[in-house]
């Protein structure tokens, strides 16, 4: 195993919901808080699809990229670089992880994952999510947490104002760490909304012995 693809697995890791622990960031107004939320969550009711180059960068520097694609509710895709062995779907009601190299699944509801703030347009925001003060209008930060089960972790995501986007916001990217400190970030570039994406988009070959694709 290379160690480029040994970094690889760690940062895919935090995308998943057992090992991602909370950013100790401040608090910040309520008034801010509660429209800024609004904004967030009107942009995630408003997008019902995106494509997007993704860039994922670890701890260490190490840089991946990717393409990512996303249909609400529950539904993603992250097809890493050709000489990356992983993948992670979520086909809207599970989050799972495909290791072609060593031939292993691993599967997650999605609700229990960070992404899931991501992927559910419905959840109220105002119950697990605080914003961050980023020093720009034009950025906006939110950390996205249910408190009542850590374990399910924690992301940062951080959107732009753009006037072409849905709701005015475009989704940069995240940032998640995990509990051993690891922090991975994703960035996202050549976004496009709401666009037709046919939900055969998130199916998968099983690596398994005797497992057929999903």
């Amino acid at each position: 195993m290379t160690l480029k693809y040994s970094l690889t697995r760690l940062a895919a890791w935090t995308l998943t919901p057992l090992t991602v622990a909370g950013l100790a960031i401040g608090v910040p107004a309520v008034a801010q808080s509660s429209n800024t939320l609004a904004a967030v969550q009107s942009h995630l009711k408003s997008t019902g699809s995106m494509t997007a180059d993704f860039v994922q960068t670890d701890r260490n520097g190490q840089r991946l990229s990717g393409k990512l694609t996303l249909k609400r509710p529950g539904k993603i895709r992250f097809q890493y670089q050709k000489d990356v062995p992983l993948l992670i779907v979520g086909d809207g009601s599970s989050l799972t992880m495909i290791d072609y190299e060593v031939r292993q699944v691993q599967r997650w509801p999605v609700k229990n994952s960070p992404l899931g703030a991501l992927l559910d347009p419905d959840r109220d925001l105002t119950k697990y999510a605080k914003v961050i003060p980023t020093g720009s209008n034009d950025v906006l930060s939110v950390e996205v947490k249910d408190t009542k089960r850590p374990e399910y972790g924690t992301i940062t995501m951080v959107f732009v104002r753009d006037s072409g986007a849905p709701a005015g916001l475009r989704l940069r990217g995240w940032v998640a760490l995990d509990s051993q400190n690891n922090r991975t970030r994703i960035d996202l570039s050549n976004q496009k909304f709401n666009v037709a994406v046919a939900d055969s988009a998130f199916r998968w070959t099983d690596p398994r012995p005797n497992k057929r694709g999903r």
